[in-house]
C-alpha cells in the first residue's frame, strides 16, 4: 500500500503543495524574510524525504510536473512589463542602462570568480544565471550543460541575500532615488528582492518588477554568446 502511494505522481505533488502552504503560513506568522515560502518548502521536502528514506526519483515522479509550469511562468513575465509600461516608458533609458550594467556585472563576476578558483564548467554554467528568476535561470543553466538544481539554489541564495541586505546597502551608499533603488534590488535579487522592494515603496516595487523581466531577457541573450 505504501509503495503504491509513494510511486503515485500525487505523492510528489501533494508533498510539494503542502510544503509550500506551510512556508506561506510560517512567513505570515513570523513576518521574517528568512522564512521565505520557497526556502521553507525546499527544507521541508528534503526533511521528509530524508526522514522517510524516500528516493528522490520516487518524489520526482510527481514533483517534476511542477517543473513543467516553468515555461508558462516565464512567458507570463511579459505581462508584468506590459502592466508597468507607463513607468517603463518614463524611465526607459535609466532602466535599460541599469539592467544592462547589472546583468553584465552579475555574469562577469561569476565568470571571473569561477576562473580564479578553477571551477569546473558545469558548475560555472549553473551559477551563471544566479541573479535572474528561477524559471529563466534553470533554462539557461541546462542549455549550457549546468545543473538546474544548483542554479535554483544559487538563485535562492542571491534572492534572500538581496532581500535582507538591500535596505542596508542603499543606506550605506546613500541611494535615495526610488527608481535606482528598485532597479538595483530587482537586478540582483529578482522575485525575492522585489517582495522586499514593495515593502520599501510602490515605485521601488514597480521598478524592481520591471528589472526582473528586463534582466532576464538581457541575461538570456548574453548566455547565447558564452
Amino acid at each position: 500500500m505504501a509503495d503504491a502511494v509513494l510511486s503515485s505522481p500525487f505523492f510528489g505533488l501533494t508533498l510539494t503543495a503542502a510544503a509550500w502552504c506551510a512556508g506561506c503560513w510560517l512567513q505570515k506568522k513570523t513576518g521574517l524574510l528568512l522564512c521565505n515560502p520557497l526556502l521553507i518548502a525546499v527544507a521541508l521536502v528534503i526533511a521528509v524525504l530524508s526522514l522517510l528514506r524516500i528516493p528522490y526519483e520516487t518524489y520526482s515522479v510527481g514533483g517534476s510536473f511542477i517543473q513543467l509550469m516553468l515555461g508558462p511562468v516565464t512567458a507570463v513575465l511579459a505581462l508584468n512589463i506590459y502592466n508597468q509600461r507607463a513607468i517603463l516608458k518614463e524611465h526607459f533609458l535609466p532602466v535599460l542602462a541599469g539592467c544592462l550594467v547589472g546583468s553584465l556585472t552579475s555574469v562577469g563576476s561569476i565568470l571571473a570568480l569561477c576562473k580564479v578558483f578553477h571551477v569546473e564548467e558545469a558548475l560555472t554554467s549553473s551559477l551563471l544565471p544566479k541573479s535572474v528568476t528561477t524559471a529563466i535561470a534553470m533554462g539557461i543553466a541546462e542549455s549550457h550543460g549546468g545543473v538546474a538544481g544548483i542554479a535554483a539554489a544559487a538563485v535562492m541564495v542571491a534572492g534572500i541575500t538581496g532581500a535582507v541586505f538591500a535596505p542596508l546597502f542603499a543606506k550605506v551608499f546613500r541611494i535615495t532615488e526610488p527608481v535606482a533603488e528598485g532597479l538595483a534590488i530587482g537586478a540582483c535579487s529578482h522575485a525575492l528582492g522585489t517582495t522586499r522592494a514593495m515593502e520599501i515603496g510602490s515605485v521601488q516595487g514597480a521598478m524592481s518588477s520591471i528589472a526582473i523581466c528586463v534582466c532576464g531577457i538581457i541575461t538570456s541573450v548574453l548566455a547565447l554568446f558564452l
